[in-house]
């Protein structure tokens, strides 16, 4: 059955991606033996109409749906960017979708995954993982498929995108809050507000991120049914039916496990994660702190090494580029040329070289690095703070 998903998957993403012969204006909205996906610029009432020759037999039956009927708010209308999206139905905005895109981006040159067997030419044609004609919920649909299929089960990706605010909780269970910050090392909040319902047929579930300003109605019958809407009353239920009835709460999730025939508790969902790997331990042992470094090295040891050879040459180009950058002389038209003569210089491995390039070329440099306007700084000083010169490279070794 693995096999099945991941050569489904390796066959969306390449139809998909234009850059390896997929055809323009082309979506795939489901491919699964799970799940049916059906879109369309319609009203809810349209649907079965619609879609008749389908939900309008009786023969033609489920065990859950997730709907969602929502206009595009931040995007131009179009039929590929009607809700569902293949795995989630998502209601808000991700409010950090240009910082989540990039951070994409810059990872895709490093990109593996054991799980799907691919080789690395086998692993380019899966890219880009986030289309920039999608609307911010297709991008984080996914980025939410890729972790699926790279191994994850779908509520943890989904603890992953979205966590709870667990820096300040001090309150939270320390296994939980571990579980937390070792994902934060591998993938950025995707903040919103935002309320995502998703499913991939073994689990139907929806979670608030952090922020909490979409609104989560759920309610729990006696007769086996669990409905949750951003409303009240958008279905009928007798009130004598109701088990349980509440609303989400930031960080919470609503899920239901088909195979176990059961809604399963956010919080032993959340400890059953947090104590599925030693996330505390491995942190001990792996997470680096600046400051330990500094202090670990005598003051007399911490000057810079001079630059030599080859490695001068790459330095002379890196020393070109960053006033650039920092004057706010170079503009989104300069990354192309940028990056050529980076890819000319001599003395760091082509690893290094496109690593920093992917980052340069996904505007993360140019959107953070400080300006000439910036920090109280005169026209031409390139807002460098008081004995910090920007062009002072000679410390650097290698790119970051």
């Amino acid at each position: 059955m693995a096999e099945h998903f991941r050569l489904l998957y390796q066959l969306i993403r390449s139809a998909l991606n234009l850059q390896h012969g997929g055809v323009r204006d082309f979506y795939i909205c489901s491919l699964s033996s799970r799940t049916v996906v059906y879109k369309g610029q319609l009203k809810p009432n349209q649907l079965k109409e619609y879609y008749y020759a389908d939900l309008g037999n009786e023969r033609f039956t489920s065990y859950m749906a997730l709907i969602h009927s929502r206009f595009s708010t931040n995007t131009f209308p179009s039929w590929d960017r009607a809700q569902p999206m293949r795995v989630l139905g998502h209601n808000g905005e991700i409010n950090t979708l240009r910082g989540n895109v990039n951070w994409m981006k810059a990872r895709e040159g490093l990109l593996k995954c054991k799980e799907l067997g691919l080789s690395k030419n086998e692993m380019k044609k899966l890219l880009p993982i986030v289309d920039v004609s999608s609307s911010d919920s297709g991008a984080f649909d996914g980025v939410l498929e890729l972790l699926v299929r790279a191994g994850r089960s779908l509520p943890e990706a989904v603890m992953m995108m979205t966590p709870e605010a667990w820096q300040n909780d001090k309150n939270m269970d320390p296994k939980r809050k571990a579980l937390y910050e070792y994902n934060s090392f591998l993938m950025e909040p995707w903040d919103g507000p935002a309320l995502v319902s998703f499913t991939d047929g073994r689990y139907l579930g929806a979670t608030l991120d952090r922020n909490g300003l979409r609104p989560g109605r759920f309610y729990v019958t006696h007769s086996g049914q669990v409905i949750m809407a951003s409303e009240v009353g958008v279905v009928d239920i007798p009130p004598e039916d109701v088990s349980r009835k509440g609303r989400l709460n930031p960080g919470m999730m609503l899920l239901v496990d088909f195979e176990k025939h059961t809604v399963v508790d956010d919080e032993a969902l959340k400890q059953q994660y947090s104590r599925a790997k030693p996330y505390g331990t491995w942190l001990e042992k792996q997470k680096i702190e600046l400051k330990n470094i500094v202090e670990s090295v005598t003051k007399s040891s911490r000057a810079c090494p001079p630059i030599a050879g080859e490695q001068k040459d790459v330095m002379g180009r890196y020393r070109e580029i960053v006033p650039q950058l920092t004057h706010g002389s170079a503009t989104k038209s300069h990354i192309p040329n940028i990056i050529r003569r980076m890819k000319s210089s001599k003395g760091c491995s082509k690893d290094q070289v496109d690593h920093l390039a992917a980052y340069i070329e996904s505007e993360v440099i140019i959107g953070f690095l400080p300006r000439s306007h910036d920090m109280g700084a005169k026209p031409g000083e390139g807002g460098e703070l008081p004995g910090h010169k920007v062009t002072d490279m000679q410390g650097i070794t290698h790119y970051p």
